[in-house]
């Protein structure tokens, strides 16, 4: 399991990010929290460093090449190393595709896509070094199957599915690793506010009944950063419950 190695996970604040970061934590991780909302990430690595793991916090934004050169920068002044990138940061701007806005597009598709790839190009120039590395992206099962009034989202989570099968090929003789994780419905504080009704419309959609945890996509991206995973490489590991298949 990923002991030892250095973890830098993007959007690790809150939600799936942040279950993803306490997932790998657990296994004996050295974590790099990043997040744009710095009070949060801060509040995040200050818990992890009082439960005995070493973890530092950078404020970045993911669209801006320099930002993301200090994430690898400051993951190198603290632990000498980068051995697993989780690209997880990502927004929703929803709307019908006759209504959306020219921002609403280039934002998701920025942040999305676009930050996955400029994250994945700093941290792989340190992975090929080493000869050693693991990237997971979290995509979507829209990414797959597409959903009505999220054209930019399911554009991005697509992109990135691509994304990752292209890095995978590249990277493989440097021993680097690259899958992405699907996850399909997963309760999470955004559909905490859903009402009841609505929850069950979601749950009548998967085959096993109910929406997934984030702790469920975290167990996944914590195989696929691990050594027992060597072997997987340009993979969608779908987390959905049977939504898509």
């Amino acid at each position: 399991m990923p002991k030892d190695k250095v973890a830098v996970v993007t959007g690790a604040s809150r939600g799936i990010g942040l279950s993803i970061a306490k997932a790998l934590a657990a296994q004996g991780a050295r974590i790099v929290a990043v997040d744009i909302d710095q009070e949060a990430t801060e509040k995040v690595v200050a818990q992890f460093k009082a439960d005995g793991t070493e973890a530092i916090a950078v404020k970045a934004n993911v669209t801006l090449a320099e930002d993301v050169e200090q994430i690898i920068t400051a993951a190198m002044d603290a632990f000498g190393r980068v051995d697993i990138l989780v690209n997880n940061a990502g927004i929703t701007r929803d709307g019908l595709l006759l209504r959306m806005k020219d921002q609403d597009w280039d934002a998701v598709l920025s942040v999305n896509l676009k930050g996955a790839f400029l994250c994945s190009r700093a941290a792989s120039k340190v992975m090929s070094k080493q000869r050693f590395g693991r990237i997971v992206n979290i995509a979507s099962v829209v990414g797959q199957m597409g959903n009505a009034g999220q054209a930019n989202y399911c554009a991005s989570k697509a992109g990135l599915i691509g994304l990752t099968k292209s890095n995978a090929r590249e990277l493989a003789r440097r021993n680097v690793t690259v899958n992405a994780v699907a996850p399909g419905f997963i309760a999470t504080e955004m559909t905490e506010i859903l009402p009841e009704k609505t929850k069950q419309e979601l749950a009548a959609q998967i085959p096993l009944g109910s929406l997934g945890t984030a702790e469920d996509v975290a167990n996944a991206v914590v195989f696929l950063a691990s050594e027992k995973a060597g072997y997987v490489t340009g993979q969608v590991l779908g987390v959905n419950g049977g939504m898509y298949m």
